[in-house]
């Protein structure tokens, strides 16, 4: 059993709400972990739209997720946020001092004062191929994210997809696997020019192999992989294969969040527009899954709730502690703080 991790704050997401959270609670000297069931920070900007520009975030005229998303760990590095990606928080239990045991499906486990819920629309659900028996080999053989290329070393890995994610993990399988071929239903992609090039370039040099058509059969047993079946318009056939990547895309899902025992309202959760929490006390919520009355879905209303909610939780993470509000212009602790990194 892996060891409690001891922390003031955990935060369930690492979208840009989440990420400027992580700033505002270390202003106020608050220590934060932050939970994420994809394998990078960013949320629904990097994962959904990373080059498609936004106009809307105050300052910046024209900003793409991915930039805003970098721009944000820049901002909150000196703060040293400890980040789990590829896990979703799958139990949440309240201790008689009001702090909360929290566990992830991956086992790591968290004792956390104070909650913050800024999960955007629920947690991305990874989409599963219509492939019969596919959910015997989960987990097993075949997985939707990659969490350590050393798993898929010396293998035969198929991966399926035409987005960036299929792209870019047949790029960086390529030199570990024994042999990984690229399965999409046409010989066009929705990824980065550079990307796709290099793609054709290791298949032309016979590093890679790409394959048009659909999965529509796995072969093995006891969830263990060794073929699977290749369907085209023009013929079918058997490929090695030890290891599944299907890339279909995300799906929103509120995921257990909902068995957290709070107040719903539509798979969103209702929160006071003072401090943000929600009905149980001690766990607050920010961004897109939150609701109250005149609620706009808009990245600049998370950062202003995120400010308001990290001077609530300090009152919870430090009983009795009187919090002086400054600005970052002015005041020289502040300013230390920021310089830290």
């Amino acid at each position: 059993m892996s060891e409690v991790i001891d922390t003031d704050i955990l935060i369930v997401g690492a979208g840009p709400v989440g990420l400027f959270a992580v700033f505002e609670l270390g202003l106020l000297d608050m220590r934060a972990h932050v939970v994420d069931i994809l394998d990078r920070p960013g949320g629904q900007c990097a994962e959904l739209y990373p080059e498609k520009p936004i106009y809307d975030i105050p300052g910046l005229p024209e900003v793409t997720g991915q930039e805003l998303t970098d721009n944000l760990l820049k901002q909150i590095a000196p703060f040293k946020p400890q980040f789990h990606y590829s896990q979703m928080v799958t139990a949440l239990a309240k201790r008689d001092d009001g702090s909360f045991d929290v566990e992830t499906d991956a086992g790591t486990r968290f004792k956390a004062k104070v909650v913050i819920v800024a999960a955007g629309g629920g947690s991305f659900q990874p989409k599963r191929p219509p492939v019969p028996q596919i959910q015997d080999y989960e987990g097993k053989s075949v997985f939707y994210s990659v969490r350590q290329i050393e798993a898929f070393r010396n293998e035969d890995v198929v991966i399926v997809g035409g987005g960036d994610s299929a792209l870019d993990w047949t790029l960086a399988l390529q030199p570990a696997a024994r042999s990984v071929t690229l399965v999409h239903r046409r010989a066009e992609f929705r990824a980065a020019d550079a990307t796709v090039n290099r793609m054709w370039e290791l298949e032309k040099a016979g590093k890679v192999r790409f394959k048009l058509g659909q999965v529509t059969e796995l072969n093995g047993a006891d969830g263990t992989l060794e073929s699977l079946v290749l369907k085209s318009k023009e013929s079918e056939e058997t490929l090695a294969a030890t290891r599944l990547l299907p890339f279909f895309g995300l799906t929103m899902k509120l995921g257990p969040v909902a068995e957290w025992g709070l107040n719903l309202n539509e798979n969103l959760i209702p929160v006071d527009t003072e401090k943000f929490e929600t009905s149980v006390p001690g766990i607050f919520s920010i961004g897109d899954i939150n609701t109250y009355p005149g609620k706009l879905k808009l990245i600049l209303s998370g950062f202003h709730e995120a400010a308001l909610m990290a001077h609530a939780a300090k009152k919870i993470v430090s009983p009795g502690e009187r919090v002086v509000f400054q600005y970052t212009t002015s005041s020289t602790s502040l300013q230390k703080k920021l310089k830290a990194a």
